[in-house]
């Protein structure tokens, strides 16, 4: 506890050391810029199928009228429909920085140049009544008016959306001090919603270097250490798991529920970035600490977690059918924080962690025409629509899925000053700047269908650098790497393995290959009595359109002593799944005729397929119970 107190008042030194001079830089908090390096990246396979699907279906379809007309009218009172817009844009401009498509962007100009136009004399953007102000869920709209509005401008270079996110925050900012309202004590679930303003606030103040969204900043941060409020830094740092953070509530959707997943990484994302800008590692320790309960404590075998979003031990009870499960709000903004960790730290595991989301709760999201995103993912069951809110035409999930798959190229490639770090292995091609010197990388794999990858690295001029290439956890002892035909020796802990990467720092020329090749086993994984079938970052389902038995009889799955099981994925072109993989099993209970008690192979399919039609006469499963053999149990004297 004392080395706890310790830290956070490491934590909170800045608040007792800010009174800087407006306009004197001097005595000011370094501010973390980003390196630009024009990242560009293009994906092919069934991931660039999917994100392309995503737009076209999904975003490009959005009716942006009806979203932004209640930012006219004004009459809300305690709904959320302010973040619909928000969360339209955010997702809408990645993918535009990803495909270029002009019908996108038109949609989102009008979109934007629309939701300005509803900003007040006083600089408010919402669509709350005057006397209903900072309550509910009104802060957090304007957390997503603002980001997006930020977003905006660094597309297109028009100070009008700067100005007009500013003016938005300072609004809110002297809303606040006027009504004397405490921002921790506002809004839902331990003022956590409020509170992921944060975000939009830092940005603000790497943008504009304005020393009030410092001020603000830090006080929000102090704000949610007091009594009564959700205390993030201090539980992270003790070590509190997610899902005990408070007391089980007397009222599910209330303040009183810390436990509510989305708002608290939201809010933790928020103290990424203000530690980005302060030098102070404790806000960025806390993320850690927090993404490190949520892979112990949360995270199923399909990427995501949360029930009624809200964290609740899941890990261990994931075996279990359970109403609302995996909220694709949930699934985005954990790839999200994941991303945001990644930036922060190049440690691979947030890579990982990112990916197994991507091709599991993420892709099974989507509907398989992309018209809708399911608002919860269930590991059995079937997929189906949520429902619309407030309203609207339009659900939380619909709203904010867009963004996991414009997220995917942003990080299936990144770059600092002097290195590429090859985060995902995908076909793809990707363009950035080194040093002032343009350089390709297309990348041809198949991969995790297999785990052979060819790279071509080809700069403008032969030029030094360093590539940084992810050793997926699962195939660590497996992988190997040579450029140009000649292995690559891993002669040093750091070089091979430090935080998860093998690094190759060498003058690149154009045309240079690397190829990567890592063995990728089927794995059987077990708990609670149940088995599910894995392989790489894929988890695969029995689905009843393959008509191979009743996806809910008991088995045994056939694997050797150390869990691996004879089989191999094929792409099922033509076919309803994108994998199909043959697995070995004893189906049923009944051992008396050969027939029933024989090795049969039976189809799974890749978890984001499974169900993607969203029909209710089929059904899907991933835990497959496994049917009880005394004779090979432990001997129990009674």
């Amino acid at each position: 506890m004392k080395k706890t107190l310790a830290l956070l008042s490491i934590a909170l030194l800045p608040l007792a050391s800010s009174a800087a001079v407006p306009g004197d830089n001097s005595s000011m908090p370094h501010v973390s810029v980003p390196v630009d390096s024009g990242v560009k990246t293009r994906i092919g396979g069934f991931v660039g199928e999917r994100i392309d699907v995503c737009m076209d279906g999904r975003v490009l379809t959005q009716d942006c009228e009806e979203i932004v007309d209640p930012f006219r009218h004004k009459e809300d009172t305690k709904s959320w429909q302010t973040e619909f817009v928000g969360k339209w844009l955010l997702g809408a401009i990645d993918l535009y920085e990803y495909s270029g498509d002009p019908a996108l962007l038109a949609k989102i100009s009008h979109a934007a140049e629309e939701l300005v136009k509803t900003q007040m004399e006083d600089g408010y953007i919402g669509n709350y009544t005057p006397e209903a102000r900072l309550t509910n869920w009104d802060i957090w709209g304007r957390k997503y008016t603002a980001l997006s509005l930020l977003k905006y401008y660094d597309l297109c270079g028009d100070r009008r959306f700067l100005d007009a996110a500013s003016k938005s925050v300072d609004c809110l900012i002297g809303e606040l001090e006027r009504k004397d309202v405490d921002i921790t004590m506002t809004g839902n679930y331990f003022g956590m919603a409020s509170c992921s303003v944060l975000e939009p606030v830092v940005w603000l103040y790497r943008e504009t270097g304005s020393k009030k969204y410092l001020d603000f900043a830090l006080a929000i941060a102090e704000g949610i250490e007091q009594e009564g409020s959700s205390r993030l830094i201090s539980k992270a740092l003790e070590d509190v798991p997610v899902s005990r953070r408070s007391d089980f509530p007397s009222k599910w959707w209330s303040f009183e529920n810390g436990m509510k997943a989305y708002e608290m990484m939201s809010c933790y994302e928020g103290l990424v970035e203000l530690g980005s800008v302060t030098g102070n590692p404790v806000y960025l320790q806390a993320a850690q600490k927090t993404a490190a309960s949520i892979i112990r404590d949360e995270i199923n075998i399909a990427g995501s977690g949360a029930a009624f979003e809200c964290w609740y031990m899941g890990k261990e009870r994931q075996t279990i059918p359970t109403y609302h499960m995996m909220e694709t709000c949930v699934t985005f903004t954990w790839m999200q924080f994941c991303a945001r960790l990644l930036d922060k730290t190049h440690d691979a595991a947030y890579a990982g962690q990112f990916e197994k989301t991507m091709y599991n709760a993420l892709m099974a999201s989507l509907k398989g025409d992309g018209s809708q995103i399911s608002k919860y993912s269930p590991l059995e069951g079937h997929r189906f629509a949520g429902e619309e809110q407030c309203g609207l035409h339009i659900n939380c999930c619909n709203a904010n899925g867009p963004r996991g798959f414009g997220l995917i190229p942003k990080v299936a490639t990144t770059v600092d000053a002097d290195s590429v770090f090859v985060n995902l292995y995908l076909p793809s091609e990707t363009s950035f700047n080194l040093g002032g010197i343009p350089v390709s990388m297309n990348m041809s794999t198949k991969y995790p269908v297999d785990g052979y990858a060819a790279l071509t690295i080809s700069p403008k001029k032969p030029s030094v650098f360093t590539l940084a290439l992810r050793i997926p956890s699962f195939a660590s002892d497996s992988f190997s790497v040579s450029v140009n035909g000649e292995p690559v020796a891993c002669t040093c802990e750091d070089s091979c393995s430090g935080k998860g990467y093998l690094r190759i720092s060498r003058k690149w020329k154009a045309g240079d290959v690397v190829e990567v090749s890592m063995r990728i086993d089927t794995r059987l994984e077990t708990l609670n009595g149940m088995q599910a079938v894995v392989r790489g970052p894929i988890v695969f389902a029995r689905d009843s359109r393959f008509s191979d038995g009743y996806v809910d009889e008991s088995a045994v799955i056939q694997a050797d002593a150390q869990g691996i099981i004879d089989a191999r994925p094929v792409e099922a072109t033509g076919s309803f799944c994108w994998l199909d993989l043959q697995v070995p099993m004893v189906v049923g209970a009944n051992l008396e005729d050969p027939a029933d008690s024989a090795v049969r192979l039976i189809h799974f399919c890749d978890f984001a397929s499974a169900g993607n039609d969203w029909d209710k006469t089929g059904r899907y499963r991933v835990w497959i119970p496994k049917t009880l053999h005394v004779m090979s149990e432990p001997y129990h004297k009674y």
